[in-house]
């Protein structure tokens, strides 16, 4: 540990302080973010904090710790930073991290983290200038991923308008010069053919799934919530579940995931051919006559998903989509040239994001070993020099 590095307890680190109650009824629409353990939850007209702002999970979920720069309202189910005693708040952020909260977890049921047992911990705390070149360091590699996270946003943007225009409107090149005519769809262009969605997707492809090795699995909490990234790959020795190859569209048929529009496209495995699973609650979507891109992009559409929620039914908070809802569904297939145009623009589109997605993996894995190393004083930064934000009120 580095020489300028000092010993004190939690309590002389920073002081937290329960969120407050906020239920959903009471909520109106704002800018003012509404955290909750693990992130976001809303938006409200009113905050209850000014920036900058540190928070963890206190009933619920445990260890995420989140950092805003803007007021915000933490809920009672966080502890936030509520005295940084002039301690640097993006610093605070970054060793709260390393402190492993979870384990102070002294809830029978729900796990819960009491701040008083935290009071009498030992934390090694640098001098505030050394602080402030940490949290540059880090918050450099932070700020690569969230460009990257902007640009993937963006890309599935680009990918889902492209969908919307074609498909769904009808705007595809050279659509002036076609003839539209009738169908069970409405007004389709003449040479398309209108399908039930089972002649065109593969709905739960039957898949060999190899009997020795470890299987790549993916829980329902590995999709991302409205984009088709699917991250924290498990192995297992056993296949289990839904089984699904790279290109398949992964469809969350439970609530409330289906409502968080959790829907992923598998792009991450080795080889096309290699078989994965996941979760029972997972809904295979396979092309038969269209493109895998055009799978994903219309179970992200409107339609689609409001036919998906309507079928839904068991008991209140569990009801889960019934694949029947599927034969009933309509699409209007284009021409093999239009397709193939719509898929050459989409393939770059998801290629990129999955290019992205990877680097992200890199730059998190590389900034985890950095904080461990950092936070401890196995890596000295006080002597170099690094350029650092100016300072934050605390």
């Amino acid at each position: 540990m580095a020489k300028t590095f000092n010993y004190t307890t939690f309590s002389n680190f920073v002081t937290l302080q329960r969120g407050f109650d906020l239920p959903k009824q009471d909520r109106e629409p704002g800018v003012f973010p509404v955290v909750a353990s693990t992130s976001v939850q809303d938006y409200h007209i009113e905050y209850k904090v000014k920036p900058p702002g540190v928070v963890t999970g206190r009933s619920g979920s445990l260890g995420s710790v989140q950092y805003l720069e803007k007021p915000f309202w933490p809920l009672n189910t966080t502890l936030w930073v509520k005295d940084f005693k002039g301690n640097d708040p993006k610093f605070v952020f970054y060793l709260l991290q390393t402190l492993g909260l979870e384990r102070y977890n002294s809830g029978a049921g729900v796990p819960t983290l009491n701040r008083n047992h935290l009071d009498g911990l030992d934390v090694a705390i640098p001098p505030l200038p050394t602080q402030r070149k940490i949290a540059a360091t880090l918050s450099a590699y932070d700020d690569l991923v969230e460009n990257n996270l902007r640009r993937i946003k963006i890309l599935e943007e680009m990918a889902q308008n492209l969908y919307r225009e074609w498909f769904v409107k009808f705007c595809f090149p050279g659509h002036k010069q076609v003839r539209f005519v009738d169908s069970p769809l409405g007004r389709i262009p003449e040479g398309w053919e209108v399908k039930a969605m089972p002649d065109a997707v593969t709905v739960r492809p039957a898949l060999p799934v190899p009997k020795n090795g470890q299987i790549p699995f993916v829980a329902m909490g590995s999709l991302s919530e409205n984009s088709m990234l699917i991250c924290e790959i498990e192995y297992r020795p056993k296949a289990s579940g839904a089984r699904f190859q790279n290109g398949d569209t992964l469809f969350a048929r439970i609530t409330p995931c289906l409502e968080n529009g959790k829907t992923g496209f598998v792009q991450f495995l080795p080889t096309d051919n290699t078989v994965a699973c996941g979760s029972t609650e997972l809904i295979v979507l396979r092309s038969k006559t269209v493109c895998p891109e055009y799978v994903y992009l219309m179970a992200r559409s409107e339609l689609f998903r409001d036919n998906a929620i309507k079928s839904m039914s068991g008991a209140t908070g569990r009801q889960r989509v019934r694949e029947e809802c599927f034969d009933q569904f309509l699409l209007a297939q284009p021409p093999d040239a239009i397709l193939e145009r719509f898929q050459m623009t989409t393939r770059l589109q998801f290629e990129m994001i999955h290019s992205l997605n990877y680097r992200n993996q890199t730059l998190r894995r590389t900034c985890d070993l950095l904080l461990l190393r950092l936070i401890s004083g196995e890596v000295d930064v006080s002597e170099l020099d690094i350029a650092v934000p100016e300072e934050a009120g605390a």
